[in-house]
């Protein structure tokens, strides 16, 4: 092993050790509870151990890296997802299942390193991102091959259906990433902008992971068209509530700075919001700025609080969760039906 392999497994056991990775023990009591209504418990742990093995290589960077940006781990969400649409017709395809909860995850996985290394953000869910322990070069790369990854994962997958959902996703991602919301007014282009965006870069993989759960458990096309409506309704409120929180919450709880996307000069919904309600001109001027001051993101916050933007972004992700809930009227009951109703609430209530 070189000098600088050895370096990248160091940094990597450093990183690792110094923060816990997420499994399903380090769940909140009550979403633990939840999946375990439903029966996912036993195929989330398996999800984290085939993750953990997938990214084994015999390069000492991707390896390490690889363990490093799995071991951040997250809610997993898209994955539970997928693994509950699979079950919403009353049978149980564990084994198909769990590639087509890696897919997702994996490629959710991809996307995030690459975008860390686009924005330059430097950490992620409490931990540093891939670029800022390594390099932008290393990070390209673990991004490329948790792509590569999650393919062979589809692979597994015997409905070929799956590969088309999936591969449309990352396309759409990809086309979300470079059409930046690029005005705060008038609102109705705003608007237009920003949810294009959202359902590209965040939705679709949602739709994409339910869509191909519900394939795995043999739904019908009427089936799965209705859970990909669940899915997109669910990640446009995922994303929403994401935008809130980056007004509302802190670095503790976030991971990340609070006043991320205001330093990064990204235009998001409770800005777009507070200028149209507040018509200030301090919002309008700083409004797709990147590198603000300190001082200027604490006063831009401020004026967004306000302005009552906050409650009426928070209502629009009621909104999107109460569209969602309905599409699952499609389904007879069931617990991980409940349970696909319960993660949709849990949405808008998240604090991180």
């Amino acid at each position: 092993m070189s000098i600088y392999e050895t370096q990248a497994s160091t940094d990597a056991d450093h990183a690792a050790s110094a923060e816990p990775s997420t499994t399903v023990q380090s769940l909140s009591t009550s979403t633990r509870e939840r999946f375990a209504r439903a029966g996912i418990v036993g195929e989330l742990q398996a999800l984290e151990d085939l993750l953990l093995a997938r990214t084994a290589s015999h390069s000492a960077y991707i390896a390490a890296a690889g363990a490093h940006t799995v071991q951040a781990g997250g809610k997993r969400l898209r994955a539970a997802l997928a693994l509950l649409a699979s079950r919403l017709r009353g049978t149980s395809h564990t084994e198909q299942a769990l590639h087509t909860a890696a897919s997702v995850e994996l490629i959710h996985a991809a996307s995030l390193v690459h975008d860390d290394l686009v924005d330059h953000t430097r950490r992620r869910r409490g931990r540093v991102t891939v670029h800022a322990l390594w390099d932008n070069d290393v990070a390209l790369m673990v991004g490329d091959y948790f792509f590569a990854l999650a393919a062979a994962e589809m692979a597994l997958c015997r409905d070929p259906r799956i590969i088309t959902y999936y591969a449309q996703a990352v396309q759409t991602i990809v086309e979300g990433e470079l059409n930046p919301v690029t005005t705060v007014e008038p609102l109705d282009s705003a608007l237009q902008q920003y949810l294009y965006k959202t359902g590209a870069k965040t939705a679709t993989l949602f739709a994409a992971g339910c869509k191909a759960g519900m394939a795995t458990g043999g739904g019908s096309e009427d089936d799965i068209a209705a859970l990909g409506h669940y899915g997109y309704d669910l990640g446009v409120a995922f994303q929403i509530v994401d935008d809130v929180l980056d007004f509302i919450g802190d670095e503790k709880t976030l991971g990340k700075p609070a006043g991320n996307d205001l330093r990064e000069g990204t235009i998001t919904l409770p800005l777009m919001y507070a200028v149209e309600q507040s018509r200030s001109d301090f919002l309008r001027d700083i409004a797709g700025v990147s590198g603000l001051s300190d001082e200027q993101v604490a006063q831009a916050i401020a004026e967004v609080k306000q302005a009552g933007a906050i409650e009426r972004t928070q209502q629009e992700a009621r909104a999107y969760v109460e569209r969602a809930v309905a599409h699952l009227n499609h389904f007879a009951e069931s617990p991980a039906r409940q349970t696909m109703i319960e993660l949709a609430w849990f949405v808008i209530q998240r604090q991180t």
